[in-house]
């Protein structure tokens, strides 16, 4: 395969993303992109197509390559690259670059990662004709658009799943809630420090109807599953980014537990996991010494109580429960003492993990799909990029 070389000033111009003041924040319109996710909207956007751009500094991202929301502003978080689209395909310079390392072989920050565009402007990078190029995005593209629609299947199951919580747990609209009315048809409730509840469930403390932060044997000896903060997501139970590790220290969970994390600003974030990627073989992981371990009781199933950490109250009280310095909060195990919860009967329990847990299940799956498909895919970039496989 014939690849040509070019420095990036050769093939794109370089500016860095502008930063948006507060006062130009708005609930909805166009998406603000730092780079590393979009921080919110605004009324107008700086570019109108999608454009590759590089993570210029900040904690844990420098040196990668994105393309941008189309109509968006992005922030000076971020080096836009305009390329010269009679030389360059857009995506496959994306690909091509993430593909480099471009923190490893750039970054020119001391104490915190930085890339420059004087850095950038003189890096090499050897290119195929512009029909090659389109024809190996093509590929990724589909292979990207498989694990779009699993994780839009994700998504749906998540959001089915959390429905169902609220209904039969918030609302008590729950199956065979006809059942419990008085002799006028209205369902049964009573007073309690939770405000009203159905008659037969009972109030508990989070302390006392979830396992916290359970005492769980690991040898240290060994390689163990390991995950980091960055193994949580903000908006799903999938849990990515697991290692090998020799060791034990930070939190011990096994399938079933939920990871929650206690540390600012990842617990606003929305940081929750569900652990379900344990085998026989390797039955208990470990992780950041950040998350908080919830195990079910015999009071409460593990899709209850993943579902209970994703909901508003929980997440509300653990937020206000915080204590530290400012930027370095963390919340502690006794505010579960104060955070009171409605105990539904162990046969209603059992019939709504009944209902959920397939939907658990599924969401497994589907993310060990995509694991595979982003394997084949990191297998074939290199490959492609190279000229070892040709299209």
């Amino acid at each position: 395969m014939l690849l040509n070389e070019y420095m990036i000033s050769e093939i794109a111009t370089m500016k860095y993303g502008k930063m948006l003041s507060k006062s130009k924040f708005t609930k909805s319109g166009f998406p603000v992109y730092s780079g590393y996710k979009i921080t919110g909207y605004t009324s107008e956007y700086l570019y109108e197509e999608s454009e590759v751009i590089v993570v210029a500094r900040g904690v844990g991202g420098t040196g990668d390559v994105k393309m941008s929301p189309p109509k968006s502003w992005v922030t000076n978080l971020s080096i836009v690259l305009s390329v010269d689209t009679e030389v360059v395909d857009k995506y496959y310079l994306c690909e091509m670059l993430n593909n480099d390392n471009l923190k490893a072989k750039l970054d020119s920050g001391a104490s915190i990662s930085q890339i420059t565009i004087n850095s950038l402007e003189s890096y090499k990078i050897k290119l195929p004709t512009l029909d090659v190029q389109r024809s190996i995005s093509r590929v990724l593209i589909n292979y990207d658009n498989l694990i779009k629609n699993n994780n839009r299947r994700i998504a749906i199951l998540e959001e089915m799943a959390q429905s169902i919580f609220d209904e039969w747990f918030v609302n008590f609209r729950y199956t065979g809630h006809d059942d419990n009315v008085d002799k006028d048809g209205n369902q049964k409730l009573i007073d309690s420090p939770v405000g009203q509840i159905p008659e037969g469930w009972e109030i508990k403390s989070a302390q006392n109807a979830i396992t916290i932060n359970p005492r769980t044997k690991l040898d240290k000896t060994s390689d163990n599953p390991f995950v980091g903060m960055s193994g949580l997501a903000v908006n799903s139970m999938v849990i990515g980014d697991v290692i090998q590790k020799q060791g034990n220290s930070g939190a011990k969970f096994i399938n079933g537990d939920t990871l929650f994390a206690r540390i600012t600003p990842c617990l606003q974030n929305g940081k929750t996991g569900y652990v379900q990627y344990l085998t026989d073989s390797q039955p208990v992981g470990f992780g950041s010494t950040e998350f908080i371990v919830l195990r079910k009781s015999e009071y409460l199933s593990s899709e209850f109580i993943y579902l209970l950490s994703r909901s508003n109250n929980f997440r509300e009280h653990a937020i206000q429960s915080m204590t530290g310095a400012t930027g370095r909060q963390r919340v502690h195990n006794g505010c579960f003492a104060s955070l009171y919860i409605a105990v539904p009967p162990r046969d209603l329990i059992d019939a709504f993990t009944d209902l959920v847990s397939p939907m658990f299940k599924s969401i497994f799956n589907l993310s060990k799909r995509n694991e595979n498909i982003k394997k084949q895919r990191d297998m074939l970039l290199p490959k492609f990029i190279s000229g070892e496989v040709e299209l």
